[in-house]
């Protein structure tokens, strides 16, 4: 009878917990670490955990026939595709899915991991995800679940947690956004996600003491029983921070 082989020692992964992060800048960041993820495969896997101002995103092949009345395009060259509601940005980026909105009180996760060293199926790391939240959400006592052919986390019918990511050469960027206790207001000026006729939610309206803090330390831990992790020193990261967590020192402006 062969024995069973010993578990995986845990692989370390970086942990950065950040505050109010400007979009533009977590994005270039998100891009520079990538790279050094392709380029150095002993790179340690990160899971990055913040919030931002509020901001709308569009996915690679998303439509702008889910903008909404506000959608101001931007005439002139520039990283803005344009405005909605007042002059909040609109980016299109690289991941999957049609348009979205960050904002404060929601938590934007994103794992920048080489998926080979863990699992080379995109279908398996989403469900990963997803299935990461669902698990945290029964820790408040929500029946968190999946619809079918859809993307992302429900709870009694309301959409909470939206999915999105790009993946090259196995590397991961983008990832997801939870809606913990967010002013909804803002997703009115759009169809989120491009499905109509399925409410946008928070977990604040069914538990309203929800903590922010209590919910980034359980998405991390749980992030870290599934994937294997052991984190290194938790990193913070500051919009004032004149470096950026990971990154050599840049001069150019932080937009």
């Amino acid at each position: 009878m062969i024995p069973p082989s010993d578990p995986a020692p845990p692989q370390p992964c970086h942990l950065i917990q950040g505050e109010l992060i400007p979009y533009l800048r977590a994005w270039h960041w998100q891009q520079a670490i990538v790279t050094q993820l392709q380029q150095n495969p002993h790179h340690p896997d990160i899971l990055a955990l913040l919030q931002h101002p509020p901001v709308y995103t569009l996915g690679r092949g998303a439509s702008l026939a889910y903008l909404g009345e506000t959608w101001i395009p931007n005439p002139a060259p520039g990283p803005e595709l344009g405005w909605i509601g007042g002059g909040y940005p609109v980016y299109r980026i690289e991941r999957g899915g049609e348009i979205t909105h960050h904002c404060p009180g929601q938590l934007v996760g994103y794992p920048l991991i080489c998926l080979q060293r863990h699992h080379q199926d995109l279908h398996w790391y989403l469900r990963q995800i997803e299935e990461i939240i669902i698990q945290v959400l029964r820790q408040w006592d929500l029946e968190a679940e999946r619809l079918p052919g859809l993307t992302g986390v429900w709870v009694q019918g309301y959409k909470v947690a939206a999915v999105g990511i790009k993946v090259s050469r196995w590397v991961t960027m983008h990832g997801f956004s939870l809606n913990v206790c967010p002013d909804l207001a803002g997703f009115a000026a759009i169809v989120p996600c491009g499905i109509r006729h399925r409410p946008v939610g928070t977990l604040a309206q069914f538990v309203p003491h929800i903590s922010m803090d209590t919910i980034r330390q359980q998405i991390a831990a749980t992030f870290a029983q599934h994937l294997g992790w052991c984190y290194l020193p938790p990193l913070s990261w500051r919009p004032t921070d004149s470096q950026d967590p990971l990154l050599a020192p840049r001069n150019d402006p932080k937009t």
